[in-house]
């Protein structure tokens, strides 16, 4: 029986296609030993190629896809003490794949086969097997890494990529395991890692101070010009430790005598990071302290100490304070001349309480602020309703004429009316529609959320009207109603808007009368008169509630003269400018209603700049948050908008 395979027309090296001829081989013997019903004791196997031999007979080196394939299967039905050589001239398979005339047939082994066959005995003598040749390109290439023992710098380069000081010191002590031929436990004991971490530090030290152990080895003195002589430095079981004048304490001896580590080593780096978490990331001096009552003295470790512990997240997430940035130059609303009230910071304030009949409630007031002539308006709401608001508006506009820009936080009741109010343009004709959007009537300009300092202009307004308004209501609680409030609320609007704007010359009896936001509201010197009359602290009880009204107004102009006329001043902060926040910095969100462990953890995903180039408001993308109680419903992923006071830097990108 013969087989013969063509080469393929890919190009395919001698080597393979010998591997193929000895691949065939196997299979036939894999068929005769299925179809032949007779007891086959031996087989042998004869090839010409010492490569193919080399092959089957190897157990050390990897092959590629290809050889490592057709070897396994040959291995996988024969054994490789079956195989041996055969000379070229002496196998009948060449015939096959080199051609033969018909006249040589009979001259040829082709159809007997070789000489030794037809002996008695087939004597076989043992061949020892053929070698891989050097640069096999079947041969997968190993790459050796060579560790020089010698020096201490390429083991301090392995040692590096450790990440734990814990987990550095458990592969240390193991590898002292096994060099020392040990009995193999399940744990690490406490003693081979005090001595792994001795093995550890001397190979810091041989490498960070060769010359002092030289200087301890020769049994000299140490110079004056060495970084470690103010330490008194002892040479002790080969390590460097700390003299000092403990000697006579009966303290242990790794305290009295720490082990002296630089600062600009990345073990040393380890041990402070585990000892701080040790201490549960509590403060610089806390830390220093658990070093050295574990056996460690750092070099500059207290520069080092604090430099950790201003990049650690968690310490960060823990005590860093809020973002700031340098005040923002002020916007061109305040500094153009325009008419009053064109430009316009507004909010809400309260509650207080006033009586209807027998029963109480709750009444808000609305103020604006012109942010030009810093005036303000003053209106009573009902409630915090978008309705309500509405109302307060279109009073305050038909009193003081058409309001360009609105400025003013997120509230509900504000966000509800612009709302509202694209709701009522899209119902206008063309015609109108284009009017109003021309002369831009009504425009809201909103903060971002929980940036209660961006309103600054208006927050101070109702500061003084809210601290006067509700020590003036202790006096009469209860005894107010609707209109008297309006009326008072009337009333502190024109006592505040006759307030200097400037004190300057204000005790100059030959200066000019102070500029007030009346002058440039009303284009009038004069102020108008109280009602005539003398004001008592018992027409709260009478029954005139117009007198009650005019009592508390005196009450408020005298209390605001004392508690903010005298003590008005400029205030001045954020005066350096920061590092903005930039995309993919990993941020804590401040929640004044949370405890700081449970504040969210978000990443930038959008900045706004402002005209000087710095940041003040970003976007976060936040995670789903756990809920605080069972009946509350998880919160989805979502993007939000914040100050930057309201965010705790924790990873720059």
């Amino acid at each position: 029986m013969g087989k013969a395979r063509v080469a393929p027309s890919k190009v395919t090296s001698i080597p393979r296609l010998e591997l193929a001829a000895a691949v065939v081989s196997a299979k036939v013997s894999v068929l005769l030993k299925a179809e032949l019903d007779m007891k086959i004791d031996d087989e042998f196997f004869w090839t010409d190629s010492q490569v193919v031999l080399g092959y089957i007979n190897n157990d050390a080196c990897r092959f590629h896809i290809f050889v490592a394939n057709r070897v396994q299967l040959i291995r996988d039905n024969s054994n490789p003490n079956q195989w041996y050589y055969v000379d070229t001239s002496e196998n009948p398979a060449d015939h096959a794949s080199r051609g033969l005339h018909v006249s040589d047939i009979h001259s040829t082994n082709w159809l007997q086969g070789p000489k030794f066959l037809w002996e008695r005995e087939l004597r076989l003598t043992p061949s020892t097997p053929a070698e891989l040749l050097v640069g096999d390109p079947e041969v997968k290439t190993i790459q050796v890494l060579a560790t020089d023992v010698s020096t201490f710098n390429d083991i301090l380069d392995r040692l590096n990529q450790f990440s734990s000081w814990t987990k550095l010191i458990k592969v240390v002590a193991r590898i002292k395991r096994l060099r020392s031929q040990q009995k193999h436990t399940e744990h690490v004991t406490i003693e081979e890692r005090e001595k792994a971490a001795e093995a550890v530090i001397k190979i810091v030290q041989q490498h960070a101070f060769p010359h002092e152990i030289k200087t301890f080895q020769a049994k000299g003195d140490l110079p004056n010009s060495s970084s470690l002589f103010s330490l008194d430095p002892i040479w002790s079981d080969g390590l460097l430790r700390i003299g000092g004048r403990l000697k006579w304490s009966s303290l242990c001896h790794k305290v009295k005598h720490p082990l002296i580590v630089p600062s600009n080593s990345h073990i040393t780096k380890l041990i402070v990071s585990h000892y701080h978490a040790k201490t549960c990331h509590q403060g610089r001096s806390q830390t220093q302290m658990e070093l050295r009552a574990n056996g460690f003295w750092v070099i500059g470790g207290s520069k080092l100490v604090a430099k950790m512990i201003h990049t650690c997240v968690l310490c960060r997430k823990l005590r860093r304070p809020t973002e700031s940035q340098r005040m923002a130059e002020l916007p061109k609303e305040r500094l153009e001349a325009s008419a009053p009230f064109t430009f316009s910071g507004m909010d809400c304030f309260g509650p207080f309480i006033v009586k209807t009949a027998r029963k109480e409630h709750k009444r808000y007031g609305l103020i604006f602020t012109c942010l030009y002539s810093r005036a303000v308006h003053i209106e009573m709401l009902e409630d915090l309703s978008t309705d309500s608001f509405i109302n307060a508006l279109r009073c305050f506009i038909s009193l003081r004429g058409a309001v360009q820009q609105l400025h003013c936080d997120q509230g509900s009741n504000f966000v509800g009316a612009r709302n509202e109010f694209k709701e009522a343009l899209k119902q206008c004709d063309a015609k109108q529609l284009e009017t109003f959007l021309s002369e831009k009537q009504c425009e809201f300009v909103f903060n971002a959320p929980s940036a209660s300092h961006a309103g600054g202009v208006w927050e101070r307004q109702i500061r003084t009207v809210r601290n006067v308004l509700n020590a003036t209501f202790a006096q009469c609680p209860g005894r107010l109603d609707d209109a008297s409030l309006r009326t008072l609320l009337y009333e502190a609007m024109a006592i505040v808007n006759s307030r200097p704007l400037s004190v300057d010359g204000i005790n100059d009896p030959h200066a000019l009368e102070p500029l007030t936001p009346n002058h440039l509201i009303t284009m009038k010197t004069k102020v108008a008169l109280p009602p005539p009359g003398v004001f008592m602290k018992e027409d709260l009880y009478a029954t005139k509630r117009w007198r009650r009204v005019q009592y508390l107004v005196e009450q408020f102009w005298g209390r605001w003269k004392r508690e903010y006329l005298l003590n008005i001043s400029t205030r001045q902060k954020w005066h350096l400018p920061r590092r903005n926040l930039k995309v993919n910095d990993i941020v804590v969100i401040k929640d004044d209603n949370l405890p700081r462990n449970h504040w969210q953890l978000g990443r930038v995903v959008e900045t706004f700049q402002d005209h000087d180039g710095l940041v003040r408001r970003v976007k976060v993308r936040v995670g789903e948050r756990k809920p605080q109680r069972k009946q509350d419903a998880p919160s989805k992923p979502s993007i939000i908008e914040r100050p930057i006071q309201k965010l705790v830097l924790l990873l720059e990108n």
